[in-house]
């Protein structure tokens, strides 16, 4: 990327493109049932971010509680929902700065920024829920924290390295921009 510079078409938007995967895996850690699954049989419990459901054999009905009623559960939500909030503001922002033709490093070190204090929210509420879940919720057999949770760390650690790139890529504003010139460390004899 630094090779040809960020005016290089393909290399200009691979930031915002990783923040949008960013954006999708925190769509799934928040959509999806798989927080916290029975390991082994008989499966019987299952959770996600906003809901804890239980069956009392392995063929019965789903019996499901809303982890809203627990004020843990309204923090993990809010933290990891503020978190994601804020990268979809970052994807947008990093939208915004890498269309324009003269890109604002400055503008790009204040996503890096805002990356990091997302980070912040999304792993207080990715640590609040599993601390807090495993000794308030009776749990049978057992379980483990599943694809969904991981989908949310995924998006956590995507929000860290994304605000070092996006902190770190002004240091290298003449490089980019091409005011640079090349040194060579072959000379003819």
């Amino acid at each position: 990327m630094v090779k040809y510079g960020l005016d290089y078409t393909r290399c200009r938007w691979i930031l915002p493109l990783l923040l949008g995967i960013g954006v999708i895996f925190g769509i799934v850690a928040l959509a999806g049932r798989g927080w916290l699954e029975s390991q082994t049989l008989p499966y019987v419990h299952r959770a996600s971010l906003w809901e804890s459901c239980q069956r009392p054999n392995a063929g019965g009905e789903w019996m499901c509680e809303s982890l809203m009623s627990y004020a843990w559960g309204r923090a993990a939500a809010a933290t990891y929902l503020v978190g994601f909030i804020l990268l979809v503001i970052c994807f947008a922002l990093a939208i915004i700065a890498f269309a324009i033709d003269t890109l604002r490093f400055n503008f790009i070190r204040g996503i890096g920024g805002l990356l990091f204090v997302a980070a912040v929210f999304s792993i207080m509420g990715l640590v609040i829920y599993p601390v807090k879940f495993s000794t308030e919720i009776e749990m049978t057999g057992i379980n483990m924290f599943s694809w969904a949770y991981g989908f949310g760390w995924t998006t956590a650690i995507m929000e860290i390295c994304l605000g070092f790139f996006f902190c770190c890529l002004p240091n290298y504003e003449d490089q980019i921009l091409g005011n640079v010139k090349p040194t060579y460390f072959y000379s003819s004899p």
